[in-house]
C-alpha cells in the first residue's frame, strides 16, 4: 500500500468554463440550465468546453452549494455478474460504520453509459467516488480528475488511476493460471470467454495467459467468444462447441467460474475424465459453486476485499493512495494432472 501526496484539486466553477469558452457565466448558466435563449452555435461551445474541462454542474441547493452529501457513488458494470455483488457487500461492511451511504450506478460495460451515470451522480456532489476499471471516455476521466472528492478505481492495478487504485494485477493473473497449466503437462490449450474490447480485465487476463504459454513454446489451440451475461448454460454450449470443433484439447481455461461450471457439468456428463483428459479452470473464485462434483480451479480475485479498501479509502477522505492485492491460484480438482494421466 503507497500513500502519495494529497490530490486535492480546486473545484472548477463557471468561470472556468466561461474563459474556456469565451463567453460570459452568464451564458455558461443558461446553456447548462437549458434555457432557448441561446445560440446552437454559443451552445455548443459551451458544452465541449465543459465536457473538455470535466465540468458538473451542482445540483445540491445554493446553502449547501459548498458541501457534499453523506452518499458515495459506486459505479459497477453489471450486477447480474456475481462478482459485483461481493465487491458492493465489502464496500458496505465499511459504510455501515460511518454516516455514508452507498449509491449505485450500473454501467452494462459501455463507456458511454458510464459517463452519463458519472455525470448524474457527480452532480449531486458526494462524498467520494468508487468506480470499476481504470479505462474511461476522455470526457469521464476528465471529470473525475476535476471532481473535488475521493476517487477510488477498482479491480484492476494495470494501469495508472486518476486518484487512488485498489485492485490486482489481471495480468499477473493471467500469467499465474497459465504457468500451472503448463507446469501440470497440458499441451492442447483452449481459452472461452467474452469478447473482450470492453471487458478490460478479462482481456488483460488473456493477455498475460498468452504470453506465459507463448515462454513455454506454446499457443492457444482454439478459442470461443460470447457476447452479453455469463451463464452456466453458455459455458456448457461454448465447451460443447470447441471440443466438438477441436476434439485434441486438454485444458479449458475460461474467463470466469460461472461459464467454467457449466462447461465441467458438461464434461462429466459426457463421461470426460476431468482433469485426466481433460483440465478446467475459470477466475473469480466463486463460493456459490463450491457444491459442484468436483471443484473448479480457480483465481480469488480478493472481490470483498477490494471493496473494504476502497471505501475505507472514501471513509478516511484520502487522496493517491494505491493497493495492489495479491491473487490466490486454487487448483481445485480440476487443475493438478493424476499421476501417468
Amino acid at each position: 500500500m503507497s500513500d502519495s501526496t494529497d490530490k486535492r484539486r480546486r473545484p472548477l466553477t463557471l468561470r472556468d468554463v466561461s474563459e474556456a469558452a469565451g463567453v460570459s457565466e452568464m451564458t455558461v448558466s443558461r446553456v447548462l440550465r437549458n434555457r432557448g435563449d441561446v445560440s446552437e452555435a454559443t451552445r455548443q461551445k459551451v458544452l465541449e468546453a465543459a465536457r473538455r474541462l470535466g465540468y458538473v454542474p451542482n445540483k445540491i441547493a445554493g446553502a449547501l452549494a459548498s458541501q457534499t452529501v453523506n452518499l458515495v457513488a459506486v459505479i459497477v458494470p453489471s450486477l447480474s455478474n456475481l462478482v459485483f455483488p461481493e465487491v458492493l457487500a465489502g464496500i458496505s461492511e465499511v459504510l455501515d460504520e460511518t454516516p455514508l451511504q452507498p449509491v449505485i450506478g450500473v454501467t452494462q460495460y459501455q463507456p458511454e453509459r458510464e459517463e452519463r451515470v458519472l455525470y448524474e451522480m457527480l452532480s449531486w456532489r458526494p462524498s467520494g467516488v468508487i468506480v470499476a476499471g481504470l479505462e474511461h471516455t476522455e470526457a469521464a476521466r476528465a471529470m473525475l480528475k476535476a471532481a473535488d472528492m475521493p476517487i477510488v478505481e477498482i479491480m484492476d492495478s494495470d494501469g495508472e488511476g486518476v486518484d487512488s487504485v485498489v485492485g490486482i494485477s489481471h495480468r499477473r493473473a493471467g500469467r499465474m493460471m497459465g504457468e500451472a497449466i503448463v507446469e501440470n503437462g497440458y499441451r492442447r490449450i483452449a481459452f472461452l470467454g467474452s469478447k473482450m474490447p470492453l471487458d478490460h480485465r478479462a482481456r488483460k487476463r488473456f493477455e498475460g495467459f498468452t504470453e506465459a504459454l507463448a515462454k513455454a513454446g506454446i499457443e492457444v489451440a482454439d478459442r470461443e467468444f460470447y457476447e452479453g451475461g455469463s451463464g452456466l448454460v453458455k459455458g456448457r454450449e461454448m465447451t460443447e462447441t470447441v471440443l466438438r470443433r477441436t476434439p485434441d484439447l486438454d485444458f479449458l481455461y475460461y474467463s470466469n467460474d460461472l461459464i467454467g461450471a457449466g462447461g465441467l457439468l458438461w464434461c462429466l456428463e459426457q463421461g470426460i475424465d476431468v482433469p485426466g483428459q481433460v483440465g478446467l479452470a475459470g477466475f473469480n473464485g466463486l463460493r456459490l459453486l463450491d457444491g459442484l462434483p468436483k471443484k473448479l480451479a480457480t483465481m480469488d480475485a480478493c472481490r470483498a476485499e477490494i471493496g473494504r479498501e476502497a471505501a475505507r479509502i472514501v471513509v478516511e477522505r484520502a487522496h493517491g493512495v494505491r493497493i495492489e492485492l495479491e491473487p490466490r491460484l486454487e487448483p481445485g480438482d480440476t487443475l493438478i494432472r493424476p499421476r501417468g494421466a
